[in-house]
């Protein structure tokens, strides 16, 4: 799935101005004019003609702006209008507000384009880590949805991926401690650290493992370091008639099956970067699968979600009533009804949704 698109942010936040705000210069000139062709004696309103070349810096570039402020100053001289009577609309004051608007416009235009460069490097970073999954990874149908705490980013403190390798298909859901672009170098790390361990690890405790020294080597040397993750691993058979899952620390998976909602006991392990692998090494419980089982994975910024009582947001129950069976679909359905139900979103949310396939016999 992707991350959050440009009209999501809304146009205070860098999204084009709504049609609304780029008629509204024009409007206003027509208004103006209109409003004084018709009345029968001389409107004091020229005054409204200033407030013309700042509306278009919010949605134009400096040569429009230039062409609405010129307008404007044309309009003052227009007998008709009796507009530039003494004592209605200063004439210079208003050349000036037309002058600095263009000079406005002209910085804004500039400034925008960086803006849209820097998105379009965060962009290309972002997939650098964390590129979109594909529908199918071997015989596993999946779908991934991601949406970062902190406005205006595009990465966090979450991070999934699935991967085939020599032993299956292996997938990995976590959350780096904090969030936001502080958390971006770990969520590197880790992911790095998954996808070369799913070519050599021959199981996903020892995949944990891995994951778990990668944190360690990391903090090495830095006083009070508590840097540390949640993950939870799964490892699908060939056949699709199981699931391998290893806990560590983080919220287990669900498991959809014939319209309801099974929480699955999974031993629950350490969080990553702990040290603990080593004397407290990690165990897994493999699941037995059925045709159309789908397991739904979520970070605690979905299950935490709470309304405006303070209410958990009940993840069990609203699955019951969003289940479908595609994995896309799934995933932003859930994401539509958490926005309905907790206005604001304090923690990166992320969803990941495994839907295993038999093969089929020849």
């Amino acid at each position: 799935m992707s991350r959050p698109d440009r009209d999501r942010r809304g146009w205070l936040r860098g999204a084009p101005p709504p049609r609304w705000v780029r008629v509204l210069p024009a409007a206003l000139l027509a208004g103006v004019c209109g409003a004084t062709l018709v009345s029968s004696e001389p409107l004091d309103i020229g005054f409204m003609l200033g407030a013309i070349p700042p509306l278009a810096v919010l949605s134009y570039g400096p040569a429009a702006t230039a062409v609405l402020g010129a307008l404007v100053v044309a309009v003052l001289f227009v007998p008709a209008f009796h507009l530039n009577d003494p004592g209605s609309t200063d004439l210079l004051t208003v050349c000036f507000v037309a002058a600095l608007s263009v000079f406005v416009s002209f910085v804004r235009s500039h400034r925008d384009a960086q803006l849209v460069t820097e998105r379009a490097v965060a962009q290309a970073a972002q997939h650098a880590v964390m590129p979109p999954l594909p529908p199918c990874v071997g015989p596993v149908r999946c779908a991934g949805l991601y949406r970062a705490a902190q406005r205006g980013t595009l990465v966090g403190g979450d991070f999934f991926d699935v991967r085939e390798g020599p032993f299956g298909v292996r997938a990995v859901m976590g959350d780096v401690q904090g969030h936001g672009l502080s958390a971006v170098a770990t969520v590197a790390a880790l992911l790095g650290a998954f996808r070369e361990a799913v070519l050599d690890q021959p199981d996903p405790e020892a995949v944990a493992a891995r994951l778990d020294r990668r944190l360690e080597l990391d903090s090495a040397g830095e006083r009070h370091s508590e840097l540390f993750a949640t993950a939870v691993l799964l490892e699908f058979a060939t056949d699709g008639r199981a699931v391998r899952i290893v806990a560590c620390g983080h919220p287990t998976p669900l498991l959809l099956r014939d319209g309801r909602v099974v929480e699955l006991d999974v031993p629950a392990g350490s969080p990553l970067g702990l040290g603990l692998s080593d004397a407290v090494p990690p165990v897994g419980r493999t699941v037995p699968l059925r045709p159309g089982d789908r397991l739904f994975l979520a970070s605690d910024g979905v299950s935490e979600a709470r309304d405006a009582a303070g209410v958990f947001y009940p993840l069990s129950e609203r699955l019951t009533d969003l289940d479908h069976d595609d994995p896309g679909a799934l995933a932003v359905g859930v994401w539509a009804d958490l926005v309905r139900y907790s206005r604001a979103l304090n923690d990166d949310v992320t969803m990941l949704v495994l839907a295993p396939r038999r093969p089929e016999a020849h």
